[in-house]
């Protein structure tokens, strides 16, 4: 017989289950959410397979989430648009408004470009999860974000948002996860932060922010996940960092703190990543600080200042995975304790510092290996002949190894004998009595010697001069092709790329998809580097992709551009999405779509009225761009180490967004600077024309000083509206450039009128600018690269254009007064450009082997006339005497060209 308590239990049961059925299918009830729904699906255009119109919201539609019959959840993540939603898509969701128990909306990887509303913070009360990561938003964070206090997770990463971050952050008391990485963020980290207490996840990495890290971020005691790096943060790291006792993960790197590593930071018992390597950290590292740290499994201090030994306790911490102080001043011996630890994938990088000594056993437990130059001796342990990277040591039977003389000398300063690559040393005592003749003998034959050599030493550094000067005349830049790299700066064979930090990896059906096939309709133009298509991602996003075909193409061109995105990272780069690498013939790479194109495309462009015809930038934008194209430029030559060269600067590699905030692409010839600065020595002491001297675009375009030539094309390209000037080399623009230029002078604003482009309206005010900007121009243009300025005085320069011409030199006594002050003014900026002058205007004729930026800049005397003869020629010594302060001045004295 069955038990009734049975009976009645299986029934309960029964009618829960009916009951959380009908829970769960429960339809909307309210008619004001479904008419906003509908007004969401039109506004955003999503499609009718996601959204259907004849389905109930709360049971039919993908991503609504309801709880008795209202919506408390949209989750639209990776939705596809419709084809007429993806011609005009914008940040349309007033429809939000009216779902006022929403809780939770996550639009993360679709594009809603445009700001994010003011009325969030004011209407949408309940809303516990705003997730919109890398949907294009663009503008300032508004404030009343402020007022969301039921706010627990803010998603707002990977977009174009600009401006500070809002104070009233701090309100936003329930707040645990705030990621806004990725963006154009700037000013500092409002203290008000601290007041977060439940935060247990901070990422504000790869935006412009500025100032010192707040102490207050020690506070939050929840606090697991701190990644503040890739941005401009100063000053020392705030020892109350060290009272984070659950933090796990650390990254401060790519900023530029200093002082040294606080003692506090040993109080992170729970961490296991900890990264501030391209700092300016210096100071030692103790034993103390890292023996109570026994979870860490990543140390990278990598580009810092560190000096002395490594801790002890480093070697045998259990749980260590990556070690990487590469790029440091350590210097000492290597510990001798032998660790039995697992060897599981642990990385270790250690090279460019000063550590000597033989390779004990101490790295076995070790599978990859890095100890390039440092000044290890001593012979090569089986376990390190395959995994480790040894080249620039002392070591014994291993090739591109350092010098006898370095070795020796490094080991002597130490007190230490060399042991001379394993050989036996050959010094013989001489006899005593034959000392005196031996002596006398040597000293007559080092002589000879000597004298001979110095003789061979001048003809070999000629015959040097006269083939790179003969390369230089038939290694000359293509119309619209990019510069053709100098011999031997192709990037190496075998490059160990990180493929991890590239981002996603696309397989070829998608690409396929997203440009309906490569069709010619989705085709944007024909590149040197690869053609470039127009997609539409499955997830709505606009995205570039380039298609590299190696049967015309090399290799390497693809794989120096993934290269350089593994390693850098800067709010002026072209984001770069990813990568299709599956076909053996055709590599592919993706990245975000600019919607203004580029400024070849944008300084005209058509107008929505028929009757108007083009319309162009105006200055304020103009100038926008150019400040954008030095602060990219500025970060490849300054904050890069060894520093970039572009090598291809040019209006179409400028790419503008829906802002015109600028991102500087066409990377595929970037190239770290040659080193030149011995063989300038050497031509400058024998008084012999420099290569690099002779051209403005000859053949040594792995130097900076190239880029910023071109650069002063770009800028004379916005100045007078003259279509391709910085496209095409000079030696069809000559003409061109010998009438404009004649109308640049700090002296005489009025003569700028002549060459500004006509179809810009300015009042007097931005006439200066204008003004200025020329002048900056034709400085950048000055034919020889030692006599330009840095990109960072140009940045300077752009970001003040003002002060480059406003007077404050009009006599000669007042210049005396102010020279002493470090002042923004037409006699501090140009008194190198004066002498830029004098260099553009009188150039020998006599000279054969003239490259591009000679002759194109080749004038009679008119420029030096109406430059600083004309117009108070007087004053130049007294203005040269400190224009040093702001483009500082070669260290030779600079003759001036002999006139004809």
């Amino acid at each position: 017989m069955v038990d009734r308590r049975s009976i009645v239990s299986f029934g309960f049961l029964l009618l829960l289950l009916f009951e959380s059925t009908l829970e769960q299918t429960e339809p909307l009830s309210s008619h004001t959410e479904r008419a906003a729904l509908l007004e969401l699906r039109s506004s955003l255009g999503l499609r009718s397979k996601d959204w259907p119109r004849k389905v109930d919201p709360c049971s039919g539609w993908r991503g609504v989430t309801c709880q008795n019959g209202r919506v408390i959840g949209l989750n639209i993540s990776g939705f596809r648009r419709t084809r007429i939603g993806r011609q005009n898509p914008q940040f349309a969701v007033n429809a939000l408004v009216n779902l006022t128990l929403l809780s939770s909306f996550n639009a993360s990887n679709f594009w809603l470009p445009g700001p994010i509303p003011d009325w969030f913070g004011f209407r949408m009360a309940a809303l516990q999860v705003l997730d919109l990561r890398s949907c294009s938003v663009n503008g300032d964070l508004p404030s009343s974000l402020g007022n969301l206090t039921n706010l627990t997770s803010l998603y707002l990463s990977k977009n174009n948002l600009t401006g500070q971050i809002p104070v009233t952050f701090g309100q936003l008391l329930r707040l645990s996860v705030l990621d806004i990485w990725g963006n154009f963020l700037t000013g500092s980290i409002p203290a008000p932060i601290a007041s977060l207490g439940n935060l247990s996840f901070l990422d504000m990495s790869s935006n412009n922010l500025s100032g010192s890290i707040p102490p207050g971020i020690g506070t939050l005691v929840k606090l697991q996940y701190l990644n503040l790096s890739s941005n401009n943060l100063s000053s020392l790291i705030p020892p109350q960092l060290g009272d984070l006792q659950n933090l796990v993960d650390l990254d401060l790197s790519f900023n530029t703190l200093s002082g040294s590593l606080p003692m506090d930071l040993r109080g992170l018992r729970n961490l296991q990543n900890m990264i501030i390597g391209k700092n300016f950290l210096d100071g030692l590292l103790l034993d103390d600080l890292f023996a109570p740290l026994t979870q860490l499994q990543s140390i990278v201090l990598r580009h810092n200042g560190f000096t002395g030994g490594l801790p002890d306790f480093l070697w045998s911490m259990p749980e260590l995975r990556l070690l990487d102080i590469s790029n440091n001043n350590f210097t000492g011996m290597l510990t001798n304790s032998s660790s039995n630890l697992n060897t599981i994938a642990s990385i270790l990088n250690i090279s460019h510092n000063m550590f000597y000594g033989g390779l004990t056993p101490s790295l076995r437990r070790f599978s990859i290996i890095d100890l390039s130059g440092n000044y290890f001796e001593g012979s090569v342990p089986d376990y390190a002949r395959s995994n480790a990277s040894l080249d620039n040591n002392c070591l014994q039977n291993v090739s591109s190894q350092r010098t006898l003389v370095e070795c020796s000398s490094f080991y002597a300063e130490k007190g230490l004998t060399f042991d001379n690559f394993g050989r036996p040393n050959s010094t013989q005592t001489p006899a005593a009595g034959n000392s005196g003749k031996s002596n006398r003998k040597t000293i007559i034959l080092a002589a000879v010697l000597g004298g001979l050599g110095f003789v061979l030493l001048v003809m070999f550094v000629v015959f040097l001069l006269l083939c790179t000067r003969k390369r230089g005349a038939t290694n000359q830049r293509g119309v619209g092709v990019g510069p053709v790299p100098p011999e031997g700066s192709e990037p190496p064979h075998g490059l160990v790329i990180n493929f991890s930090s590239l981002g996603e990896t696309f397989t070829y059906q998608q690409l396929l998809q997203a440009t309906d096939e490569f069709s010619e309709t989705s085709l944007i133009k024909h590149g040197h580097s690869g053609d470039l298509f127009q997609g539409v991602l499955e997830n709505g996003i606009n995205v570039v992709i380039k298609r590299i075909d190696l049967r015309t193409i090399k290799k390497e061109t693809y794989l120096s551009e993934l290269d350089f995105f593994s390693k850098t990272s800067h709010a002026r780069l072209v984001p770069f999405f990813g990568h299709c690498l599956e076909n053996e013939q055709e590599k592919f790479l993706v990245y975000k779509y600019m919607p203004n194109r580029d400024l070849s495309n944008s300084l005209y462009r058509k107008s929505n009225s028929e009757d108007d015809g083009l319309q162009s930038l105006d200055w304020i934008t103009r100038l926008k761009i150019a400040t954008g194209a030095a602060e990219g430029l500025c970060y490849l030559h300054h904050e890069c180490t060894p520093p970039l060269v572009h090598r291809d600067v040019q209006a179409s590699s400028i790419l503008l967004d829906d802002k015109f905030e600028v991102r500087l692409g066409s990377l595929s010839e970037v190239v770290a600077q040659e080193g030149d600065t011995h063989q300038n020595r050497i031509t400058r002491l024998l008084r012999l024309p420099q290569s690099s001297d002779h051209g403005a675009s000859g053949p040594l375009t792995a130097i900076c000083s190239y880029d910023v030539y071109c650069f002063g094309k770009v800028l004379l390209e916005l100045v007078t509206g003259k279509l391709g000037i910085s496209a095409t080399s000079d030696s069809q623009v000559k003409e061109w450039l010998d009438n404009t230029l004649p109308y640049i002078s700090i002296n005489d604003k009025e003569l700028v009128t002549k060459i500004v482009d006509p179809s810009l309206i300015i009042d007097e005010d931005l006439l200066e600018e204008v003004w200025a900007i020329a002048v900056v121009a034709r400085s950048c243009l000055n034919p020889k690269p030692s006599r330009r300025p840095q990109m960072m005085y140009i940045l300077r320069a752009l970001e003040n254009p003002l002060k480059v011409v406003r007077e404050e030199n009009s006599s000669s006594a007042r210049l005396r007064t102010t020279s002493s002050r470090r002042s923004w003014n037409a006699a501090t900026l140009f008194g190198s450009w004066r002498q830029s002058s004098s260099d553009v205007t009188v150039i020998p004729a006599a000279s054969t082997h003239r490259a591009e930026g000679t002759s194109s800049l080749k004038h009679s005397g008119t420029t030096r006339s109406q430059g600083s003869d004309q117009h108070g020629g007087g004053e130049l010594s007294s203005s040269h005497r400190h224009s040093k302060e702001i483009f500082p001045e070669p260290s030779v004295d600079i003759e001036r060209p002999d006139q004809e």
